[in-house]
This record gives structure tokens, sequence and C-alpha cells, in this order.
């Protein structure tokens, strides 16, 4: 027979990410972090390879990201915008957590269901975050998919990627309600 959790389920009907740029000082500490952490560690892990890890991205790692992120604009010859946009998710965060999937050479577990926990992970962390009573945004931008940015700025090894940058801190505003998918068009009922 099923035990719910009322409290729970409530939380995910409405559960809705801060966006990042309302996010602001103060941002949780190592002590406050850990238990997100933990929460998002988790997440479902087929054959328990752990193909993820954080890199935690205090306040100094993140204004070198902002300005890794307009040299390496500048060097791809990127839209003004599109750079500005992506210094400004570093610039103006109070913290971020880098989920760094890292899949694991398996002949049991394909990449593809590593690469799903990776962002299982970053959901886990996202909703952790929220339900501690922060406001969070799990995002990434081309300097997350861009090799020299996160080899120079993350230190990553050839084989790892970002699977996403979860901003965390103090919302400055709730966003409005936005609109959600139309369950009648995206659910199908086989028998």
């Amino acid at each position: 027979m099923p035990d719910p959790n009322p409290a729970a389920m409530d939380f995910l009907l409405s559960r809705r990410s801060r966006p990042a740029k309302t996010l602001t000082a103060p941002a949780p500490d190592a002590a406050a972090l850990l238990p997100l952490l933990t929460a998002a560690a988790r997440s479902p892990d087929h054959g328990k390879l752990e193909p993820w890890r954080f890199i935690v991205l205090e306040r100094p790692a993140l204004e070198r990201l902002a300005k890794l992120a307009e040299r390496r604009g500048a060097e791809l010859g990127l839209e003004g915008e599109k750079t500005a946009k992506a210094v400004s998710q570093f610039a103006d965060s109070p913290l971020a957590v880098a989920v760094i999937a890292a899949p694991v050479a398996s002949e049991k577990i394909p990449q593809v269901e590593q690469v799903l926990s990776a962002g299982a992970v970053c959901l886990g962390l996202l909703n952790a975050a929220l339900a501690s009573g922060w406001g969070a945004a799990w995002l990434t931008s081309w300097a997350a998919h861009d090799r020299g940015f996160v080899e120079e700025g993350l230190g990553l090894a050839n084989h790892e990627f970002v699977a996403g940058f979860v901003h965390i801190g103090t919302e400055t505003r709730v966003p409005p309600e936005r609109p959600r998918p139309d369950m009648d068009k995206i659910v199908s009922w086989a028998s």
C-alpha cells in the first residue's frame, strides 16, 4: 500500500525555478550547502558509478569565470549580447555549483544512462535548494559547451562536460507562474 507524502507532492507540483538574475547574497555557506549536495547525490545511478561530480563556485571563482567568458566570447567572435549574457551568469551570481558529467567506462552501463544521471543530479540539487528555501536556477550557456572555457576555467578532463550550473542564493522576487505542459498533449497510454 502506498505511503504518500502530501507535502513533498505539493512541493513538486508547485516548484518553480527562480531566474538567476533575481538571486542575490546571502548564498548558502558550506554547512548549508552540504545537505543540498548530499540530496542531489542520491539521484538514480545505475551501477553506482557516480558519473558526475560537483565544483562549488564561490564569488572569486565566479568573477574569474565572468572574465574568462568575456575573453572567450571575443576569441570566438560571439555577438555582444550572447557574450554579455554568459558573463552576467557568473558575474551576478552569489554562488553556483557546476555539476560535471564524468562518464565512466563501463561494459554494462551505457554512457547515455550516465549522462541522464548527471541531469538528474542537476534537478536534485535544484529541488533541494528550493525545498530548503533558497532561490535556485539550473543554467547552461555557450560557455558550458566551449572546451576552451571548461578546460581553462574548470579544469575539466577531455571526457568530462558541464551538465549544468545550478545558481543558488536569496531570491529577490518570486517570478510569475509560467504556462505548463498540456498533459493531454504529452501523455499517451499503452495497454
